[in-house]
């Protein structure tokens, strides 16, 4: 898929209400499955529909589909043979029967702690589905095995319409994180105000969805055919940024005299006005996959920085300027060499 195409609106309205849309997707699954199998007369039709709910529920994006269906599907025909194959020595000896059960159960604990943990529970449960038929009853148990297969085969092809792509959903999150940054930002350094605004709450707020993101990290790359660390390093920068906002806020409100001589010092509230403005652009170039917009802010970001680097250079030669003074300034630089990384990241992630 090209990756920094522009994301529809209405895209947005799915995306946004994702777990509506795979909802949908399973009620749908289920009701023609249902009358798939009551039209055929499928024996044993009971397993199918089961292991459809099973197998379709957890797939959640596109990205998982690929590797979660293949364990499901693995696990399901290793479940399936293992129970064929105890069911037929059950016939002989039971107690041989319960040993390799035993076996195969102890395969589906370890691997379900394990890199492939949906292949250990599928082995478990087709397990138990196939030795429930009946000792010796092959008949009932083949049917029983077919039924838990074709369940994961239907499985996969609902989820495959209109599937659900984890880096649409990491963009439209990092989208809304980067603009509400931005709007927290510009209330605190707001020169209408005269008091610091209680914001911690929305300010841990988004401490949090930057946690919650992560969750789209690899299924995102794996969708995008990029380096999983290129958006892990996206997830530490914004982080850094985050830290770096709260930080400035500090340093900002740290005394009132320090407050209004920052206040009315010019280049530090152009900077001010320029992070604010590049923080949107970021957030409008993850939804428009527009390069232009966030240009205009780099080329910002550079001229200020230059002047920014003079003025820190004339407070450490004054004795009089107070300690949240200079600390500002040097967080000021190092947002700006921060903001600039995390642009260069996300035209990374996005192909550019």
């Amino acid at each position: 898929m090209r990756l920094d195409r522009k994301i529809s609106r209405p895209e947005r309205l799915i995306y946004g209400h994702y777990r509506v849309t795979h909802a949908v997707r399973m009620a749908l699954a289920f009701v023609l499955t249902f009358l798939i199998i009551r039209l055929l007369e499928v024996p044993e039709g009971t397993w199918p529909l089961i292991t459809l709910v099973v197998v379709m529920g957890p797939i959640s994006f596109w990205g998982n589909v690929t590797v979660r269906a293949f364990q499901r599907v693995m696990g399901t025909v290793f479940g399936a043979a293992s129970g064929l194959v105890a069911l037929y020595l059950e016939v002989y000896s039971l107690p041989l029967m319960l040993l390799w059960c035993g076996a195969a159960m102890f395969v589906c604990g370890y691997m379900a702690l394990g890199k492939r943990p949906y292949m250990g529970l599928l082995i478990g449960i087709t397990l138990g589905v196939v030795t429930g038929a009946g000792p010796g009853d092959l008949y009932t148990a083949l049917w029983r095995s077919g039924d838990v297969i074709i369940g994961s085969l239907l499985a996969l092809l609902f989820t495959s319409i209109y599937p659900q792509k984890a880096f649409i959903h990491w963009r439209l999150k990092m989208s809304e994180n980067l603009a509400e940054m931005a709007r927290i930002y510009a209330a605190y350094v707001s020169p209408n105000i005269v008091e610091r605004p209680p914001l911690n709450a929305r300010h841990q707020r988004i401490l949090n969805d930057v946690v919650k993101i992560r969750a789209f990290v690899g299924p995102s790359a794996q969708e995008a055919h990029l380096d999983k660390a290129v958006f892990e390093a996206i997830q530490v920068m914004t982080r850094n940024v985050v830290t770096t906002l709260e930080l400035l806020t500090d340093a900002y409100w740290a005394s009132r005299e320090s407050h209004f001589i920052m206040l009315n010092a010019s280049r530090l509230r152009a900077f001010q006005r320029l992070t604010v403005d590049t923080l949107n652009q970021l957030s409008a170039l993850l939804l428009e996959g527009d390069v232009a917009l966030e240009e205009r802010s780099e080329r910002g970001l550079q001229e200020i920085s230059g002047e920014l680097k003079l003025l820190l250079e004339q407070v450490k030669a004054r004795q009089d300027v107070e300690a949240p003074i200079f600390g500002y300034v040097w967080l000021n630089l190092e947002l700006a060499r921060q903001l600039d990384e995390l642009r260069d990241l996300i035209k990374m992630a996005m192909g550019r």
